[in-house]
């Protein structure tokens, strides 16, 4: 966890800058919501409601949300994450509270019950246990109130583009003391600046543990949806889907590339 807070310390400052567009910071600047289609259908009117936003990297959703009238907090585990969405917070004039503390702690940090946590794409691979993580939620949430999480497919995390196509090649569950070691040498955004930060730990947890973990936890499942898009391009085959989106080229299978759900605490 030191070592990915770290990673994630030196990102934030990059994607602050944004030279490449990926998180819209200067399209948000200019009044633009950036929420991505799919969440913008799903998570459901926000207005007067207190939501948190767990993992916020740099705020750009906790802020939107606080535009669309939510009464917003967002937590991240990264200092520089959440020096940045203060800051950019105070530079639009839009209110929002924002801790700095591991997404476990989020019970204890915040101290408050909420309408509804939010939870988007690239979450849950830096969690080592998803279990814990589901009552994490359960804790936070006010009854009536639900969980809207929006991330990568778990099936997706299993392949590797090899040649052209793509094999099954990673494990689809591990363990809390066993991460799968990455390294990069400059951060997903586009921009091309060298990391010193390159390796960073994540963790695999299948859709049945993820939803098993939320069950387990006492809340209850409204929905789950399959996507074939993701606001990244996971695989060098996939293209363009719209602004901000991927999906596979039309010669290949469909798959699922992503999935949302939303579990109400009742």
């Amino acid at each position: 966890m030191d070592d990915n807070r770290s990673a994630w310390d030196e990102r934030a400052i990059i994607h602050l800058r944004d030279t490449g567009g990926f998180y819209g910071v200067d399209r948000f600047r200019a009044g633009q919501d950036t929420l991505l289609p799919i969440v913008d259908k799903e998570i459901g009117n926000v207005r007067g409601k207190r939501l948190v936003h767990l993992q916020c990297h740099i705020g750009v959703d906790v802020l939107c949300l606080a535009r669309r009238g939510a009464v917003a907090s967002g937590l991240d585990f990264s200092p520089e994450s959440i020096a940045g969405a203060r800051s950019l917070s105070n530079e639009i004039g839009v209110p929002a509270n924002f801790v700095c503390g591991n997404v476990y702690d989020a019970a204890i940090l915040l101290n408050e019950k909420f309408d509804i946590v939010y939870v988007s794409w690239g979450s849950l691979n830096w969690l080592p246990e998803v279990w814990r993580w589901g009552e994490v939620v359960a804790a936070l949430l006010s009854p009536g109130g639900y969980l809207y999480l929006v991330e990568q497919h778990p099936s997706v995390s299993t392949l590797k583009e090899i040649d052209g196509g793509l094999h099954p090649y990673y494990s689809w569950r591990t363990s809390p003391d066993h991460p799968v070691l990455t390294e990069a040498t400059t951060t997903y955004s586009g921009d091309q600046t060298k990391l010193a930060h390159r390796y960073q730990h994540e963790w695999e947890h299948p859709l049945s543990d993820i939803i098993g973990a939320l069950m387990a936890a006492g809340l209850r499942l409204d929905y789950f949806n399959e996507h074939e898009l993701l606001p990244w391009q996971r695989f060098s085959m996939m293209i363009s889907a719209g602004p901000g989106l991927f999906r596979m080229p039309d010669w290949h299978a469909r798959m699922p590339l992503s999935f949302s759900l939303r579990a109400s605490k009742v």
